[in-house]
């Protein structure tokens, strides 16, 4: 327990931090502060270090990359290995446990010790794994590394202690499975095959041994050659040759025949009386062609042949296809008597297993499934019921149905709305899907006692929106929502879907979610924002459409001013703003140039939308004057004051979306008024002079792109300006201003309600983006939003107006296709750069005319100021509504707007909202003039408000209810608000809160509203954060920073002491940036593949109690019994039972194999249990019986070495008494 108090009279002189951003940074010089402030800050900060564990607790979704599988028939238990070395272990819906090899070899193949609670994993790296699956979390106890041989093929017989591992020589070892020691025992490939063979066999890729007698092994080498080998009398009993190469085999269970398949596409079919030729052979989809040859076939991967007794043997098969039949997706073939089904898979087929009742491969199989591994999907075909139906999978094994681009994670959500979420997403479930139960069933999973509702909210490129149930390290989808609904599609052919709609127009950009009024917002890649309100009752509805100019004029640089270390600002609010006059939108732009168009078109018709969530508003930036509207950084919403606010690299707009007005549209630049913390240099116009900006957006605004997936677009086109162009100095407006726009796209005449006098009429003007060197006229370039070698900033350009067209090479994000340059169509011409004056303070005509578009105006912000190297332009970061202080002279919190940008500046700007229903609806709420301007290091991510008590102030917010129900005579529905106000629960410390503000490279800890600066941190020199969050930990808050140099880091609050700092993940790529977010209660998440969702904690607690949490993969079952033979199968089939492996590749029998052929190396499967098990009740019991393990594995090492040293002694007295005899009537002369 440590206390801070620190004295806020001179704290900040010797802040830190102070000299960058002191806490003057605020107001105007010289204000009183009118305001109570609190002589000294008392927080007691519960958190230590102790508290914080950092661990990866489960994931999620379908193996990215598979490549085999394997299954338990008997613990009913799947697994599955992956080309990175990650093996998946799937059993009852909870049970899903997820190992990684370290070495990231790809694993080749997995077999499991049915019923031991064991799996053996074949890597790429020749090397041999023994798992344990006897422990909540799998560890590997032997590891076997061959370092002469490549290891193509393994085969563990049931209930046998001795492994087959086939190699690409042609050899064949046995491994003990116990010791994990090779046996001397080795079948050669010479010995194998016949001695007047003069050619390689090849790799080995079968083996198997022989139902009818388990003392034979039958090999098959690639070249098609096959051989039954007597492992007692160590010959070959029959060698089959064929002339295609084999690639599977499967036996009959009477161990009579065998059938193979081919690489022609073909099946043979043996019998072990007659080995010359096969008995059949057979091409299922090879049909004759008319000069009687057989069509050629591509090659059956893999062939099973399983017997049942109630009717004939299905033969199930992959491949096989006639090569004619080109764009034919993979198939599964089913064989079953007569009948041939074909079942089509959207991905290519990895593998596939027969599931049969009985373990026994001497037994009747009696196949019930086909479990098939996709590249991208896991199913499972049920084989009782004709027409062949799939089991519904309980797993989210279809997260990345449509690529993953942003993910929202919370914890703690109220407690209806997942049964509500549930039962609305249950109705659109598909049907057809097999009756019977999930025949994964294997393992135990329970509650565990520390859960709580949590929700996962993933956004995909194709616009759909999954809600997914999180609790309790689960994962299940509960809602779909598809927002592509809310447009109409675009036609093929039109100009308007030639030029605007990419790749995956929809795709989701950003979501923010209010839980406790259920309002949903949805950003797109196409500059669009949707709102979606939820409700039980299908409903009527049109969408309401608005329109926003989001581009703005910006041909300033940006450079530090002299007073950066103390600016003093004056105060905005005592200049009377003056009246402006919008520049309409021009309908007289010349052809070809895309003017006041959104990229979309929303449906303008009533629509019948289903239960759930519902679009309401939707909100597009629109072109201006050929240029794409920017990308949207950052979104926030707040019910209670029923406010929208979104930016982008251009400006900040403000929305009232009860009102269905627009509020706020105007300029970064502008929102300072006179508080600007940098001096702007005019550039002075010379002709023939290329000049550019590079745009400033570093952190989080550079990730919402994918590499893969294109943004906007645009036709970038420059000509030469005339020469009559001035440059005039123009005093920019001092007050954030709002203007009526129409509210559709489809000229709506509705007219909205005229604002307040205090807010001033401002159409941002249009900003244009050229990538740096754009070469001429005509390319349809994608934006700049690539990422730059130290993932810092991302680089455009500006012009100036006279700007020439820029020479050179385009540069355009690369993909995994590489660049995408796409020809502009013809017919359209160059436009020339036109720029509005529409945001001075005086009123200029407004004409459509072309000389009227050259003429262009810039702002001067100082007349003479020392030029930095580098043009920045800034971005609007991040947002936050909340009560808060707009000035220093503030006494009580009002609502108010943080304002976050790419500079490191910080604008408050204050709001007044009506409180009454009836006023909110029909009273324009007011934006007052910024009044406060902070500074901190790099981009602002992340705001977080504490009271005095260091207790987190959630923002305010409306209770959900129903729109669309029906009207109650007795409980009319009105608006019910829930505030938190920062001054409610302080009374002995007086009003105020502290405000947290976080940035790529600092922390900063404000009080409110002195604006005073009491604890800052560096978070980071060398790299800068990605993800920031205020969360709760233990009853307690602080500060979680994910950075790009892989480090998580936790910081206290207030007094931002580092708690945790690990280096877990290197940013290897774009995904995890995109995706990575923290929660309440200790836990993060981030996309670790494409297809799969990695939780993570980094609370000490849920470490301690993940064991209870996770499942168990073993349950103690009795292995089923062999079915009685009878007398005279047992008589005339063989005497299988009485073969002893032990006997035959024993140290004793056969001998030791070469060291060098492969290296033992012990697994950390002991420690790594006991260390698993020390959280749990039973530590103490698992370390005990760990100990008693290693103990007695030490006796018997100590027990062998005795054994072998008294040997070596009667072995010596042995030869010592035979030399005795053999001397004694020797004289000593004879010697």
């Amino acid at each position: 327990m440590k206390k801070f108090r620190k004295v806020l009279d001179g704290l900040t002189t010797s802040s830190p931090g102070g000299t960058i951003g002191s806490p003057s940074c605020g107001s105007a010089a010289g204000t009183p502060t009118t305001a109570p402030t609190p002589k000294e800050i008392d927080v007691q900060e519960t958190l230590v270090s102790e508290n914080f564990q950092l661990c990866k607790t489960v994931r999620h979704g379908f193996p990215y990359q598979p490549t085999a599988l394997a299954f338990d028939p008997v613990q009913k238990i799947l697994a599955v290995g992956s080309r990175t070395g990650g093996v998946r272990i799937l059993g009852r819906p909870g049970v899903d446990c997820y190992c990684q090899h370290e070495s990231g070899a790809a694993v080749l193949q997995l077999q499991f010790l049915i019923n031991e609670g064991a799996l053996v994993t074949a890597c790429a790296d020749d090397t041999l794994h023994l798992w344990n699956l006897r422990q909540r979390r799998p560890a590997i106890l032997h590891s076997l590394k061959f370092n002469r041989e490549r290891v193509t093929f393994c085969h563990l017989p049931f209930q046998s202690k001795w492994l087959y591992v086939g190699t690409e020589r042609g050899n064949t070892h046995m491994v003990n499975i116990e010791s994990f020691i090779l046996s001397g025992y080795v079948i050669m490939w010479n010995k194998a095959i016949e001695l007047s063979t003069k050619t390689h066999p090849g790799p080995v890729v079968h083996l198997s041994d022989s139902p009818k007698d388990e003392g034979k092994l039958l090999i098959g080498f690639e070249s098609g050659t096959v051989v039954q080998w007597d492992l007692r009398c160590k010959k070959a009993d029959f060698r089959i040759y064929y002339d295609e190469a084999i690639h599977s085999v499967s036996w009959h269970h009477e161990g009579k025949q065998f059938m193979c398949s081919h690489s022609d596409g073909s099946l043979t079919m043996w019998n072990l009386r007659n080995t010359t030729k096969p008995f059949q052979v057979t091409f299922p989809h090879g049909k004759i062609q008319r000069d009687g040859r057989k069509e050629s076939c591509k090659p059956i991967l893999k062939v099973e042949y399983k017997t049942s007794r109630s009717s004939e043997p299905f033969i199930v098969f992959s491949g096989g296809l006639s090569y004619d039949k080109a764009g034919r997706r993979p198939t599964l073939t089913i064989m079953h008597g007569k009948a041939i089904t074909v079942l089509e898979m959207d991905y290519p087929i990895v593998e596939f297993m027969v599931l049969c009742e009985t373990p026994y491969n001497n037994e009747v199989q009696e196949p019930s499934a086909v479990v098939v591994l996709l590249e991208k999907d896991l199913i499972v075909v049920d084989l009782t019921q004709s027409n062949f139906p799939v089991f519904e999978n309980p797993y989210p094994m279809d997260i990345h149905e449509s690529p993953v681009t942003c993910t929202a994670y919370f914890a703690d959500c109220p407690p209806d709305i997942i049964p509500i979420l549930y039962s609305i997403g249950a109705k659109h479930k598909k049907t057809g899907y097999s009756q019977k139960e999930w025949p994964i069933s294997g393992g135990t999973w329970t509650l565990g006692s520390h859960t709580y509702p949590e929700i996962i909210i993933t956004g995909h490129a194709d616009g759909s929106i999954k809600f997914w149930d999180a609790s309790a390290i689960t994962l299940q989808m509960l809602y779909k929502l598809k927002t592509s609904k809310v447009f109409e599609k675009p036609k093929p052919g039109e100009g308007r879907a030639a030029d605007l709609v990419e790749e995956d127009p929809f795709a989701v950009q950003m979501v923010s979610w209010c839980p406790q009024s259920r309002i949903f917002c949805v950003v797109g890649i196409s500059a669009h924002v949707i709102l979606y309100r939820f409700s039980k009752y299908d409903a009527n509805t049109q969408i309401v459409c608005l329109d926003v100019r989001l581009q703005c004029e910006s041909d300033d640089v940006i450079t530090p001013s002299e007073n950066e270390n103390n600016p003093c600002f004056p105060e905005p609010g005592s200049h009377s703003p003056q009246p402006q006059h919008p520049a309409s939108p021009s309908s007289g732009t010349p052809e070809g140039i895309k003017d006041s168009i959104p990229c979309l078109k929303v449906k303008d018709r009533v629509v019948r939308v289903p239960p759930g969530y519902q679009a309401e508003l939707v909100i597009q930036l629109l072109w201006v004057d050929g240029e794409p509207p920017q990308q949207i950084t950052t979104l926030d919403i707040n019910s209670a004051y029923g406010l929208l606010a979104f930016g982008n690299c251009n400006g900040l707009a403000i929305v009232d979306y009860l009102q269905k007005t627009i509020l706020l549209c105007m300029s970064t630049l502008d929102l300072y008024g006179a508080a600007d913390p940098y001096q702007r240099l005019t550039r002075s116009p010379r002709r023939n002079r290329q000049s550019t900006s590079e745009v400033c957006m570093r952190g989080l605004s550079n990730f919402y792109s994918d590499s893969k997936k294109r943004i906007r677009t645009s036709y970038q086109s420059l000509t030469e300006l005339s020469d009559n162009q001035q440059s005039i100095d123009m005093e920019r407006s001092k007050s954030p201003t709002s203007v009526q726009y129409p509210t559709s796209l489809h000229n709506d005449p509705r007219v909205l309600p005229e604002p307040v006098a205090s807010l001033r009429a401002s159409h941002c003007s249009p900003v244009f983006y050229l990538l740096d060197n754009v070469k001429g006229p005509g390319r349809k370039l994608s934006l700049p939003t690539d990422l730059k070698t130290d993932l810092d900033h991302v680089n455009g350009h500006c012009t100036s107006p006279t700007s020439q067209p820029l020479a050179g090479k385009p540069r355009v994000p690369m993909g995994p296709e590489g660049p995408r340059l796409t020809r502009r169509g013809p017919g359209r011409p160059p436009f020339r750069k036109a720029q509005s004056a529409a945001c001075m303070e005086i009123s200029l005509p407004v004409s459509h005319t072309e000389e009227s578009r050259e003429n262009s105006f810039s702002r001067s912000r100082s007349s003479s100021v020392s030029s930095i190297d580098r043009d920045t332009k800034e971005a609007i970061t991040t947002l936050q509504f909340g009560e808060s202080y707009g000035r220093k002279s503030d006494a009580l919190p009002t609502p108010c707007l943080w304002v976050g940008t790419s500079l490191g500046v910080v604008v408050l700007i204050p709001m007044s909202i009506p409180t009454d229903q009836e006023e909110r609806m029909e009273e324009p709420v007011t934006i007052g003039p910024s009044g406060m301007v902070l500074m901190l290091k790099g981009s602002v991510l992340r705001f977080g408000f504490l009271d005095c008590m260091g207790a987190v102030i959630q923002s305010p917010y409306e209770t959900w209810r129903d729109l669309n129900a029906p009207e109650d005579p007795d409980r009319p529905r009105r608006r019910k608000l829930v505030h938190f106000s920062p001054s409610s629960s302080q009374d002995a410390c007086g009003d105020g809160h502290l405000a947290v503000v976080c940035s790529e490279r600092q922390a900063k800890v404000f009080l409110m509203p002195s604006q005073s600066c009491l604890f800052v941190h560096n978070i980071t020199e060398s790299s800068f954060v990605l993800r920031a969050d205020v969360v709760s930990v233990c009853n307690s808050v602080c500060l979680a920073c994910f950075c790009a140099n892989g480090h998580i880091m936790t910081l206290s609050l207030p007094s931002l002491r580092p708690l945790m700092d690990v280096n877990y993940l290197p940013l290897t790529d774009m995904r995890i940036a995109r995706t990575f977010c923290f929660t309440n209660g200790g836990q993060a998440l981030y996309l670790s593949s494409p297809t799969e969702i990695q939780r993570i904690t980094y609370s000490q607690e849920m470490c301690d109690n993940l064991q209870e949490m996770l499942g168990e993969l073993f349950t103690p079952i009795e292995t089923p019994e062999a079915q009685n033979r009878g007398f005279l199968k047992g008589f005339f089939g063989g005497n299988a039972n009485t073969f002893d492996r032990e006997e035959l590749f024993g140290e004793a029998a056969a001998g030791k194999a070469s060291r060098s052929l492969a290296q033992h190396i012990p697994g950390q499967g002991g420690m790594e249990g006991m260390k698993v098990a020390a959280g749990g009740a039973v530590g103490d019991l698992a370390r005990a019986r760990i100990a008693l393990d290693e103990r007695g594995q030490r006796l018997g090492e100590l027990e062998e070495r005795t054994a072998l040293m008294m040997t070596s002694a009667e072995t010596f007295s042995k030869h010592a008494h035979e030399l005795m005899l053999k001397c004694k009537d020797k004289k000593w002369y004879q010697f």
